[in-house]
């Protein structure tokens, strides 16, 4: 059964830096893709960045630029750099893993659905003040 656990988040103001991590267990595959999706009071759940085994990685437009997702294969962590953070970027991060992940139309497009992903952690919680 394959166990996601996130950390990092807090609260920080606006133009400050967070780094979440998101360590995988209990899983078999051998390629996979990862994604940080966030989710604020009231809305919906929107996929932010992804990153697959080779290393290719894409980002949603809201967070291009600001948001660098990476891995490190030997600790089965993913990690999501966030900078120069902004208020509307307050929300609940979760980490999620897939065997395929989203279609290529949606990775073309920066748009990530949920429903594309399979196993979910229970998410850090980031806040941004202004």
């Amino acid at each position: 059964q394959v166990h996601l656990v996130e950390s990092g988040g807090a609260s920080v103001q606006a133009g400050g830096s967070l780094r979440l991590s998101c360590v995988a267990s209990g899983y078999t595959y051998s390629s996979y893709c990862m994604g940080w999706f966030r989710q604020a009071p009231g809305k919906e759940r929107e996929g932010v960045a992804i990153i697959y085994t080779s290393g290719t990685t894409y980002y949603s437009d809201s967070v291009k630029g600001r948001f660098t997702i990476s891995q490190d294969n030997a600790k089965n962590t993913v990690y999501l750099q966030m900078n120069n953070l902004k208020p509307e970027d307050s929300a609940m991060y979760y980490c999620a893993l897939d065997t395929e992940g989203p279609p290529i139309r949606s990775l073309v497009a920066g748009t990530f659905s949920p429903s594309d992903f399979g196993d979910w952690g229970q998410g850090t919680q980031v806040t941004v003040s202004s």
